[in-house]
């Protein structure tokens, strides 16, 4: 009898290790599907990834600078000639 209870509760250990294993195969395979759908539903609304946007945010600071620079030097100019528009 104490054998065959070991054997039992060897044999239900082994499921219950299999079970948790399957379980977190299908989690996976879940957020795999998961990911792979929102993504798709992210590039089919043409959203930008948040790389491409950091990028022309600078890019758009850099020209602000640059915009403002250029205003100083024009209105240095401007002052040095006399005219002022």
């Amino acid at each position: 009898m104490v054998q065959t209870s070991n054997r039992l509760f060897d044999e239900i250990g082994r499921l219950m290790n299999d079970a948790t294993g399957v379980a977190q195969g299908v989690r996976r395979e879940v957020d795999t599907v998961f990911r792979t759908q929102a993504e798709r539903i992210l590039r089919d609304l043409d959203m930008v990834q948040r790389e491409e946007f950091e990028a022309v945010k600078e890019m758009a600071r850099l020209a602000r600078e640059e915009n403002d620079a250029l205003k100083a030097r024009i209105a240095a100019l401007e002052a040095k000639l006399g005219g002022g528009a």
